[in-house]
């Protein structure tokens, strides 16, 4: 069950995180509780996990709503730790309390990232955010799944890339 969901929410991030910024921080929000249920609290109930998952990303979602920045900030850092976890995990760095350390880390570089860039910011956390999601789903091996994950995150950066200058481009007007 957890492979579906990851698989959608990964795909959802990927193409279209920026644009839906609530989806993003509530993706995220899910995702944060999900790693911090079974990794750092162990447990076992995959039921359990999910629903303390959808509670934090609900709560995050109605933050992005109602304390825009003080979500985005959160999410940021939420997306930087796990974008930064899933690369250590590649380099098997992400055991004990170096995974916390990781997380923190890759945490801040998150905050720093949405307070200076704000769109393109959410453009590279949610495609690598999403791109991570999707190569965790798959299972793959650390060589094939580094490559496809540059690839997706190419993809995404490049799909949303070209969302946000269709936005900011002057309209024609036919009149």
């Amino acid at each position: 069950m957890l492979q579906l969901i990851n698989l959608v929410l990964g795909a959802a991030l990927l193409f279209i995180g920026r644009k839906l910024y609530w989806l993003l921080v509530g993706i995220i929000g899910f995702t944060a509780g999900l790693l911090f249920t079974s990794r750092f609290l162990h447990i076992e109930s995959e039921i359990l996990v999910v629903l303390i998952g959808l509670g934090v990303g609900i709560l995050f979602a109605m933050l992005a709503v109602f304390v825009q920045s003080l979500a985005i900030g959160a999410a940021g850092f939420f997306g930087g730790g796990y974008i930064l976890l899933g690369f250590a995990g590649m380099l098997s760095l992400d055991k004990g309390i170096l995974s916390l350390i990781v997380f923190t880390l890759g945490g801040v570089i998150g905050v720093l990232l949405v307070a200076f860039l704000f769109d393109w910011a959410l453009i590279t956390i949610s495609s690598l955010a999403g791109a991570s999601m999707l190569i965790e789903a798959l299972h793959l091996e650390r060589v094939a799944g580094g490559l496809l994950l540059l690839i997706l995150v190419i993809v995404g950066v490049s799909v949303q890339g070209a969302l946000l200058r269709r936005e900011k481009q002057p309209q024609k007007s036919d009149d």
